[in-house]
């Protein structure tokens, strides 16, 4: 201790005692007893909580047909997208079965050769759909394979229903495509998916499939079918394009109608439809929302050509991410209240979702 004149250093020096000063409070500190983000920090966390979540049995895969052997043709308008003969065809099934997509949908490119306008090749037992059908059910079983319903394909005006003076002829298509949906099951369909928009004509297939005795052939009805803009490409690839007259506004649906749908949907469902499907997809989330939450049935969402060529095209232009554009428009189709999508990102998806 350091002595001076005899006393204490620190008796003659007053040391005043300092207190530890409180942090000063934040000013911008909100005093908020629920904070959402906190279920978002981490990844694990948002896996935990995630509302929706996609999987491979979501999917339903498209497929575009040919005539010949060993083929696989690009379509311009859909990148990444091919016609394929029956053989190549059965190959894409075995990569459907291998990646746990439960289904797959056929969509024939018929030789102009054998269009005329009554659609005759569709009632063709050995019609390229029905070829395919065979292949594939004997190859692989457990894939189960849907058909389109609706004559456009087999006509010579692209048109889905038969054409009389310019007018389509409603009641004359329906006998016609109860007919082609026969021809289907006998070849093996497991779904027959009519998408023409004929009134009645669930029923009239219904019909005709348990007087056959195909009673546990499914029909998925494409309920709301809307006269879109986006259907482009996929008429590109069954070669449609080049040979519809006119438009298809008098039977498929007008995009500004909502309330219809429901009407269209309730139709379906008592004419013994098994399942809903509303077409095209993303433009119309709240049509899908409705109709399944009106009648809680299985409902699908078809994300058709234009939306995938739209993403693709995007993509390869470096404006959006691919990857990421394409599961999260499939989110949607789901957080809508979708049971499936039919989509041709399928194999893509899921891959993803494999690894």
């Amino acid at each position: 201790m350091a002595i001076k004149f005899g006393r204490p250093l620190e008796a003659r020096t007053r040391f005043v005692p300092i207190e530890a000063e409180a942090p000063a409070e934040d000013a911008t500190r909100l005093d908020l007893p629920s904070r959402p983000r906190r279920n978002r920090r981490a990844e694990w966390a948002r896996r935990l909580v995630r509302e929706t979540v996609l999987t491979t049995d979501d999917l339903i895969w498209p497929l575009f047909l040919t005539d010949g052997k060993d083929a696989r043709v690009p379509i311009a308008s859909m990148p990444g997208v091919e016609r394929l003969s029956v053989d190549q065809a059965v190959r894409a099934a075995e990569r459907a079965a291998k990646l746990a997509i439960p289904c797959i949908a056929l969509f024939p490119h018929t030789d102009p050769a054998l269009r005329d306008p009554h659609g005759s090749e569709a009632l063709n037992p050995d019609n390229l759909v029905c070829r395919a059908i065979r292949a594939i059910k004997k190859e692989v079983p457990e894939v189960g394979v849907l058909c389109d319903v609706a004559l456009d394909p087999f006509t010579s005006h692209g048109h889905d229903g038969l054409l009389r003076d310019g007018v389509i002829l409603n009641d004359e298509t329906v006998a016609v495509l109860a007919k082609q949906a026969l021809v289907q099951a006998q070849a093996g369909c497991d779904i027959i998916a009519p998408s023409d928009m004929m009134d009645g004509r669930v029923g009239a297939i219904r019909g005709a499939l348990d007087k056959a005795g195909y009673f546990d052939v499914q029909i998925m009805a494409y309920s709301a079918k809307y006269a879109s803009a986006f259907y482009g490409p996929f008429r590109d690839a069954i070669g449609s394009s080049a040979t519809l007259t006119g438009d298809k506004r008098t039977y498929q649906m007008d995009p500004a109608n909502s309330d219809e749908a429901l009407r269209e949907a309730e139709l379906d469902i008592a004419e013994g439809a098994d399942m809903l499907m509303v077409k095209p997809g993303l433009p119309y989330l709240d049509i899908l929302r409705r109709i399944k939450d009106a009648f809680g049935m299985p409902t699908f969402a078809y994300q058709v050509s234009g939306e995938y060529s739209m993403i693709v095209a995007a993509a390869q232009n470096g404006w959006v991410d691919g990857d990421k554009a394409m599961m999260e428009s499939l989110i949607a189709f789901k957080r809508a209240g979708a049971d499936g999508v039919l989509t041709y990102f399928a194999p893509q998806v899921a891959e993803k979702l494999k690894k």
